[in-house]
């Protein structure tokens, strides 16, 4: 009899190790007597960081509403931005040493700043600029000159030396974790895929705010465990999630768990999810240009992908065209950050394209300190006029 994928020991410490981020940083800090770095970003080269015996740890929010940060920023900032801020003001994040943003959006700058000014444990700040236009043939030898800047900066902070060894052997447990989370991935283009979106958004997330080499030894342990799962839940309509940061779990149980219509997602395109870990660093000669490209060349995010002449010849579009043929997806979910501009501008082409494709598409504006329960009604009548559809078809 197969397992279920719930009774996994591997998924219990990727929940555990997401729902206790702040505990295990701290318990991290106590027992290796390093250095604790949060990034602002996922175009932050976090290798750089681990090579120097640092950990870097995502800031992420609370999902709780709040209204300290209004001094700080403007009221129609992206709530990610305001959260994030938030947990820093109220000291949720007091066990950091220092703080990075690789350069985004313009609210992520302001909420990073307002971070390093008001967190006062803060000792250690960079900003690292980073090509907006990653389409640009100069945008590798760009980033690679920023990268050089900010090693040297990690290094003068430190008083430490960051040698190509180093260097080898973080790219080497980071690509590891990313090769082990594409085939966890990839299981999911089956007919009866063995994770739910919340199970990989658990997995990712954990992955952003734990040590590497730890999530990988849990990792290598659930691919394995996955060759035997039978999955006891129906599929139904095959889901994918497009858009902005979202580890909200109450959405995830909502669709996939809550709904009169079986629904299941089978992959989500955001930073989160596979843009985090999609593409691998290339060995290379040049540490520093492997991780440029990688960081460069990976799956773009919106405020990166501009184009040259064709606005659906943008990476990030064609990728999604092909995850929706391997994934076999029937409809899409386009969940938005409230106010994210660079997501929001993306849309009116996105759903262009989903339309020429003739995948059934349904746009929620997210806010993290708003309840999800309204997006259950809009949800379940996209699924219900699909089946009214399939009846004439």
């Amino acid at each position: 009899m197969g397992k279920n994928v719930d009774d996994l020991a591997q998924l219990k410490q990727f929940k555990e190790w997401f729902d206790n981020r702040h505990e295990y940083a701290k318990k991290w800090k106590k027992k290796t007597g390093g250095k604790v770095v949060g990034y602002y970003c996922t175009y932050v080269p976090e290798e750089i960081l681990y090579a120097a015996g640092v950990l870097p740890v995502r800031i992420l929010g609370s999902h709780e509403p709040e209204s300290i940060t209004r001094p700080y920023l403007h009221d129609m900032y992206c709530p990610f931005c305001h959260d994030t801020l938030a947990q820093g003001l109220e000291g949720r994040y007091d066990y950091l040493d220092g703080v990075t943003l690789a350069q985004s959006c313009l609210h992520m700058r302001q909420s990073y700043f307002s971070f390093v000014d008001r967190v006062p444990n803060i000792e250690w700040d960079y900003y690292l600029p980073f090509p907006h236009g990653v389409t640009n043939p100069y945008a590798a030898d760009f980033a690679k000159h920023e990268f050089e800047n900010f090693k040297a900066a990690v290094e003068d902070w430190l008083g430490v030396t960051i040698t190509d060894r180093d260097l080898d052997r973080a790219i080497e447990v980071y690509n590891k974790n990313r090769e082990l989370m594409t085939k966890v991935f990839e299981m999911r283009k089956a007919d009866n895929p063995p994770i739910t979106g919340l199970h990989a958004m658990y997995m990712v997330v954990s992955s952003q705010v734990v040590d590497k080499a730890e999530h990988n030894e849990v990792l290598e342990g659930f691919v394995e465990e996955l060759q035997d799962v039978e999955n006891d839940r129906e599929i139904g309509t095959r889901l994918m999630l497009i858009g902005s940061e979202d580890y909200d779990k109450e959405l995830f149980e909502l669709i996939e768990y809550g709904m009169n219509y079986p629904a299941t997602f089978v992959f989500e395109e955001n930073c989160t999810g596979a843009r985090y870990f999609w593409g691998l660093v290339e060995n290379g000669d040049d540490r520093l240009m492997a991780l440029a490209k990688r960081y460069v060349y990976r799956v773009p995010c919106p405020a990166k992908d501009w184009a040259r002449g064709d606005f659906f010849g943008r990476r990030r579009f064609q990728f999604i065209e092909e995850v929706i043929k391997d994934y076999n997806v029937d409809a899409v979910i386009i969940a938005q950050m409230k106010f994210c501009d660079p997501h929001e501008l993306d849309i009116p082409a996105l759903r262009e394209m989903l339309d020429n494709m003739g995948v059934t598409h349904l746009h929620l504006e997210l806010d993290l300190t708003q309840p999800v329960g309204q997006f259950r009604t809009r949800v379940e009548a996209m699924i219900e006029a699909m089946g009214e559809e399939d009846l004439f078809i």
